[in-house]
C-alpha cells in the first residue's frame, strides 16, 4: 500500500482485456494491508447484497499509478481505493478521475521497530542511525523525514535505508543492517512478541490521509447509484469491525489468510486507534486537512508535482448526506 507509484492494479490489465464486470470493484493490496478490511467483511457480510449490489470479487494487485489510471479509464472498474498520492499524480498527468470518498484517515497501522537489546527509546535516539523505508517516493520515506522532525532533526541528521518491503525490512533489522524497521499491520500483529516499537504512528504523527476511494469522470456519470451503493456498504462494514472486532477478524483471517490471533490483535488494534480524534477507517467522509497533510508529505520525497485544485479533483456527490460536509 505504501509504495507511492505500486497500490493500483497492474494485474487488472488482464481483467479488463478478458472484459471484466462492472459488478466488481478494485481495492489496492487487498489480503496483504489493513486498508481494505471492511471490503472484505462487507462481502461476508452481505453488505453489497442488502445494496443491490452483485459484487462478486474484490481485485487487488501491486500495480503501479499508471496502471489505476489505465484501470479506470478503461472502463470496466467503476470504483477503486488507492493512495491519494497515486490518484493526484495520475490527475495532474490528465487523467480524469475524482476522489469520492475518504477511507483510510491516518498511518495508524505503522509502528517503528527495533530488536528488543536496542538502546534506541525514542525518536531523541534517531540521531546518527540507519532508518529502514521500502522505496523511493513512498510513503514510508515521507513518515520517515517527519519523524526525524518531529524529533527535532532533519534528514541529514539519520540515514534512510531502502529495504524493498516491510518483510525485507524486518530481514534488514535481523541482520543488522538499519537500526529501525518501519512495519505495518497486520505484519505488526505477527511479529510484535519479537520487535519492540519505539514510535507508534498515531502518538506522534499528525492524521494523513492513507487511501481514497476514486472513480473517473465517465464512471461518476454512468454509475452513480453503484458508487453510493458501494460507499454505504463499506460504511456498513466499518461499523461492524468497531462494534464487532473479534467476529471481523474472523473474516479478515480467512479473506487475508492470516492466524486468527494475528487478525484479532490487528483488528482491535485499528478500530481503537485515534489519531488526534480522527479513527483509522472513515466511513466515507473528506477530511481534507488529513488529504492535504498526505498530499504534502509525498510531495516532500518527490512523489506529487505540480499544484493541486482540491476542489476539482474532490467530489462528495456519492456519498451519504450527513458525510457530505468536508472535514
Amino acid at each position: 500500500m505504501h509504495r507511492l507509484n505500486s497500490l493500483l492494479l497492474g494485474a487488472l490489465l488482464a481483467a479488463v482485456a478478458a472484459g471484466v464486470s462492472a459488478e466488481e470493484i478494485a481495492v489496492g493490496n487487498y489480503g496483504v494491508s489493513a486498508n481494505g478490511m471492511p471490503f472484505g467483511v462487507a462481502l461476508a457480510k452481505g453488505y453489497f447484497k442488502e445494496e443491490g449490489l452483485n459484487i462478486t470479487g474484490l481485485i487487488s494487485s501491486a500495480g503501479g499509478g499508471t496502471s489505476l489510471r489505465n484501470m479506470l479509464a478503461g472502463g470496466g472498474v467503476p470504483y477503486g481505493e488507492v493512495n491519494p498520492g497515486v490518484v493526484v499524480s495520475a490527475i495532474l498527468a490528465g487523467a480524469d478521475l475524482k476522489i469520492i470518498s475518504d477511507n483510510v484517515l491516518t498511518v495508524a497501522e505503522f509502528v517503528w521497530a527495533v530488536k528488543p537489546d536496542s538502546p534506541i527509546k525514542s525518536i531523541k535516539d534517531f540521531k546518527g542511525k540507519k532508518i529502514g523505508y521500502t522505496n523511493p517516493r513512498s510513503t514510508s520515506q515521507a513518515l520517515a523525514r517527519m519523524l526525524l522532525q518531529a524529533g527535532g532533526y532533519s534528514e541529514a541528521d539519520a540515514e534512510l535505508v531502502k529495504t524493498g518491503g516491510f518483510g525485507e525490512g524486518i530481514a534488514a533489522l535481523d541482520s543488522g543492517q538499519i537500526d529501525v524497521a518501519a512495519i505495518t499491520e497486520p505484519l505488526w500483529s505477527k511479529v510484535k512478541d519479537k520487535y519492540r516499537a519505539v514510535v507508534v504512528a498515531s502518538e506522534v504523527l499528525p492524521p494523513l490521509d492513507n487511501v481514497v476511494g476514486v472513480t473517473t469522470v465517465e464512471m461518476a456519470e454512468k454509475k452513480g447509484d453503484f458508487l453510493r451503493a458501494v460507499i454505504r456498504a463499506r460504511r456498513k462494514a466499518v461499523k461492524f469491525m468497531k462494534t464487532n472486532p473479534d467476529e471481523a477478524a474472523e473474516i479478515v483471517a480467512k479473506e487475508y489468510k492470516i492466524d486468527l490471533a494475528v487478525a484479532k490483535s490487528a483488528v482491535r488494534n485499528l478500530t481503537t486507534s485515534t489519531t488526534k480524534g480522527v479513527p483509522y477507517w472513515g466511513e466515507g467522509e473528506i477530511h481534507m486537512d488529513g488529504l492535504k497533510r498526505m498530499i504534502e508529505a509525498q510531495r516532500s520525497v518527490g512523489a506529487i508535482s505540480g499544484e493541486v485544485d482540491y476542489s476539482k479533483i474532490v467530489d462528495t456527490r456519492f456519498l451519504p448526506d450527513d458525510l457530505k460536509a468536508l472535514r
